[in-house]
């Protein structure tokens, strides 16, 4: 049978400004570790800790853009395109554009906080 989401659950993201963070499913909202799915809203300038996570994110943009920095140089993710980054590859999440962006966040397996690796 079929699980209905009704909502997301709000979690606290990690940065230099307030991102929204809602999560559809994963470890908060639904228990899921085998994946997460999560929709980002972050405003311009927003920038987050380098990281080298256990898992694989695929992200999609809906609105804005994405900039993703890698160990061998950026990438500039607009609306409509999406990036891999895999798992153990060092890389940081930034909105440098004057709009932010939204953009649909999934994480094989699912994202918590002690497998992300955020640089000190």
């Amino acid at each position: 049978m079929p699980t209905f989401i009704q909502k997301p659950t709000i979690v606290e993201a990690a940065g230099t400004l307030p991102k929204i963070i809602r999560e559809y499913v994963g470890k908060v909202n639904t228990g899921s570790s085998g994946v997460s799915i999560a929709h980002m809203t972050s405003p311009s300038g927003w920038e987050e800790p380098g990281q080298r996570p256990e898992f694989d994110e695929y992200t999609l943009v809906l609105r804005g853009a994405l900039t993703v920095e890698h160990s061998d140089g950026v990438i500039e993710v607009g609306a409509g395109e999406a990036v891999h980054t895999a798992a153990g590859e060092w890389v940081r999440y930034s909105t440098r554009g004057a709009d932010g962006a939204d953009y649909i966040s999934v994480c094989l397996p699912a994202f918590a906080p002690d497998t992300v690796h955020r640089d000190a």
